[in-house]
């Protein structure tokens, strides 16, 4: 099993990394801890205005439905990347665990960063934290 930290990651690059790596090696199960501090780059308006019209879409009973959580938009984000809809791709899906801080059982253990992903990559600063666009989408964190 391997234990992702997401904080100070790029939300696209961190989603096709995990992906790709699911579908690779078969069996494997990958944990990503830190959804909440997850980046997503850009500008703050233009990407608060995107997740804004994806969550206005459509309703809970018709669809689509679009996740005000952290940890679940990075799940969905992850999930748009795989053939969910084949078996190859529902196994994989199953192998994600995605998780808001650090749970107690994580908590000691060594917690791997994904290179490709870091923010450091960025050439301009400007970004928003996963945390801060639920926030906005309505999610009270507690």
């Amino acid at each position: 099993m391997e234990i992702i930290d997401g904080e100070g990651l790029i939300l696209g690059r961190l989603a096709s990394e995990v992906a790709s790596e699911l579908l690779k090696v078969r069996g494997k199960r990958i944990t990503i801890v830190n959804a909440e501090r997850v980046l997503i780059s850009g500008s703050k308006v233009s990407i608060l205005k995107d997740y804004k019209r994806r969550k206005d879409q459509g309703s809970r009973e018709q669809g689509p439905y679009f996740p005000k959580m952290p940890d679940r938009i990075l799940k969905r984000t992850i999930r748009g990347m795989l053939p969910y809809k084949r078996e190859r791709g529902r196994d994989a899906f199953s192998r994600l665990r995605v998780y808001l801080g650090i749970p107690r059982e994580y908590a000691g253990q060594e917690r791997k960063r994904v290179e490709s992903a870091d923010a450091e990559r960025l050439s301009i600063a400007k970004y928003v934290t996963l945390g801060e666009v639920s926030e906005k989408l309505g999610w009270a964190p507690k």
